[in-house]
């Protein structure tokens, strides 16, 4: 009860800020940082962490599963498969002198290199073997996923609900060619998100101006958000 009334009160808070475009945003990432917050004083508070909950046979939650957005490309090995492969045409050089299609070529290499620590990092959970089927991430992956994935998805906090427990990868039940990723709640209950749709999230926040067009030519789409 004391949670709830703490976030209820600093969502009143931040919604009132003048500063109306980043605060939905800011709302979002400072309670998912307060839920972790809170998670972890408990389980210090008794000595250990809890045991990990019992695995479920299906998501329990009514908000829409995200496989279908990622399983495009979550099929391939390949890290920088997210990404479409562009062939130049032999009429493009004729753009390499034009300044606003530099400015742009520019721009598109900053968030290129701004995401891909993130994008290689999930590619190589997902696709390698460096963890099976059902199992949940170590603390330091864990972080980097919440942190500069989760924090961003559009419906973070319906995805977290009651708490979040951890990270998990597995496959999902209505996919069962590719893996994905899955937020484990406190309750037990599990329910997978979308990469890509948190990938986009960021960079419609950090990159207004050049998003849309980043994402048209870089991502594949498996269905509308």
């Amino acid at each position: 009860m004391k949670l709830k009334a703490e976030e209820t009160l600093l969502s009143e808070v931040i919604h009132n800020s003048p500063f109306t475009m980043t605060g939905p945003l800011l709302l979002r990432q400072f309670l998912l940082h307060h839920r972790l917050l809170f998670r972890n004083f408990n389980g210090l508070a008794v000595g250990a962490l809890p045991p990990p909950p019992p695995r479920r046979l299906c998501c329990c939650s009514t908000v829409p599963s995200d496989q279908a957005d990622d399983n495009v490309t979550s099929t391939s090995s390949n890290p920088n498969y997210v990404w479409k492969a562009k062939e130049a045409s032999s009429s493009s050089s004729s753009f390499q002198d034009d300044p606003e299609y530099r400015k742009w070529k520019d721009k598109e290499e900053e968030i290129l290199k701004d995401i891909q620590p993130i994008v290689l990092l999930t590619k190589d959970i997902l696709h390698s073997r460096r963890y099976m089927d059902g199992e949940q991430l170590s603390a330091e992956d864990e972080k980097a996923v919440v942190d500069n994935l989760l924090a961003y998805h559009p419906r973070s906090e319906d995805k977290i609900g009651c708490g979040l427990e951890s990270i998990m990868v597995d496959r999902h039940p209505q996919f069962r060619q590719s893996r994905c990723l899955f937020v484990v709640r406190t309750d037990g209950g599990w329910i997978d998100f979308s990469y890509q749709k948190c990938l986009r999230e960021y960079i419609r926040d950090k990159y207004p101006m050049h998003a849309e067009r980043f994402i048209r030519e870089h991502f594949r789409r498996g269905r509308s958000d």
